[in-house]
Parts: C-alpha cells; sequence; structure tokens
C-alpha cells in the first residue's frame, strides 16, 4: 500500500510558512493543514471563556469538543462551532496564547489524532512547529522555513498595518523574540528542524521564491 504524501512546512512565527504552505497546497491540489490555527483556536476560546491555563485536562477537553472546520467559507477561512474565527486567531493576542497553551503536553497529546486525521488522498501539505519531528516524522518531504527575527517582525508589521491595524514594530520584535524563545526551550515538541529537514531562509527570499524551491524539493519524490 503507498502511503499518502506528506510535506511538513515547520517554522517559527512570521516565517511565512502559512502561506508558503497555502500556496505549495493549491499548486499540488494537496489538502492543508494549519496546525497553528488549532493553537490559536484554544488559546482564543480559552481567554474568552475565561478558562484556566493551569487547568490542562479542561484544556485538553475543550479542544476535542470544539467543531472546527477549514475552508468552507473560502481559502483561509477558519469556523469555530459554527462562528467564523477567521480574524479572530490571527489577531497577536492569538498568538501569544497558542504558544502559551501550546506548551502544555496534554494539549499537544489531545491534538496529535485530530492532526493526523488531515492525511488525505491525494496527500497533505502540513504547516506547524512539529510537523516533521513529532506527528509526521515520516513525511515524504521535510522543510524548515526561517528568517531572521527582525525580518519576520517587519513583515508582520506591514501586514497589521495593511489590515489597518495600530502596531509598534519595537514591540513586535521583542513579542517574536519572546516566543521564539518560549517555543525552542518548551519540554515537550520544541520548535527544531527534523534531522532530514531541508532549511530555507526566507530572509532575502519572495514568497514566490520559496514557493518554487518548495515544489521542486517535492517533485524530485
Amino acid at each position: 500500500m503507498v502511503e499518502i504524501p506528506v510535506i511538513t512546512i515547520d517554522g517559527p512565527s512570521g516565517s511565512g510558512k502559512g502561506t508558503v504552505s497555502q500556496r505549495v497546497a493549491e499548486a499540488l491540489g494537496y489538502h492543508l493543514l494549519d496546525s497553528g490555527a488549532l493553537y490559536r483556536i484554544l488559546g482564543c476560546v480559552a481567554l474568552r471563556q475565561g478558562l484556566d491555563l493551569n487547568d490542562h485536562a479542561l484544556l485538553a477537553q475543550t479542544i476535542q469538543q470544539l467543531d472546527i472546520h477549514f475552508g468552507d467559507q473560502g481559502p483561509g477561512s477558519v469556523s469555530v462551532n459554527g462562528e467564523d474565527f477567521s480574524d479572530i486567531i490571527r489577531q497577536e493576542i492569538g498568538g501569544d496564547m497558542a504558544s502559551r497553551v501550546g506548551a502544555i503536553p496534554a494539549v499537544r497529546q489531545a491534538l496529535l489524532n485530530r492532526q493526523l486525521a488531515f492525511r488525505k488522498s491525494p496527500g497533505l501539505v502540513a504547516d506547524g512547529r512539529d510537523m516533521g519531528t513529532v506527528v509526521f516524522p515520516r513525511a515524504t518531504v521535510k522543510i524548515y522555513l526561517t528568517a531572521s527575527v527582525e525580518e519576520r517582525a517587519k513583515r508582520r508589521y506591514n501586514q497589521l498595518i495593511a489590515k489597518g491595524i495600530g502596531a509598534i514594530l519595537p514591540d513586535l520584535l521583542r513579542e517574536l523574540k519572546d516566543r521564539d524563545e518560549r517555543d525552542s526551550n518548551r519540554s515537550v515538541s520544541p520548535l527544531k528542524p527534523a534531522d532530514d529537514a531541508h532549511i530555507l531562509d526566507s530572509t532575502n527570499l519572495s514568497i514566490d521564491e520559496v514557493v518554487t524551491r518548495v515544489l521542486n524539493l517535492a517533485a524530485d519524490f
């Protein structure tokens, strides 16, 4: 039996992996897993409901009970229990909360089977921080997409300004550094490239150039 191909694209916040993953999936006709969105969803729900982040069992139970759908209302759309969460989870607080709940072993375990279920024919592009190291360790192609923290902060700043959202570049830079530190040093599934990952530094590359490189790597398998 031939295994369904999986391309994993891991990396820190702001590296461009979300946009790259979406475009690679579209080019190949593959399904897309935005694993970071799952953690952002839980973080936003926990914040909204005032859940105790120290109650790990409750958080794990909560994420298992949420009805989550991707792409039902167009590319990049996310709905939770019938409510449009597309913009809610993309706010800065969503990323910060995702980093916090993502450090909880019980939460990561609760999400593992949910993420594995996204592997469907003809293939999957999985975007996250531990896709190639933990969730899909036997992935067909593994990419670790990175960029300098200064460049990532600048990209995030430009995205927010373009959306009419106020932002302060030094604050974004500090928040990204804090998030990198937390994600890289957590006890479970720390952010790091898989031993067999192809490392792409996008600091001086356009999205088109990164997408082309990923597709070329995928074409070799």
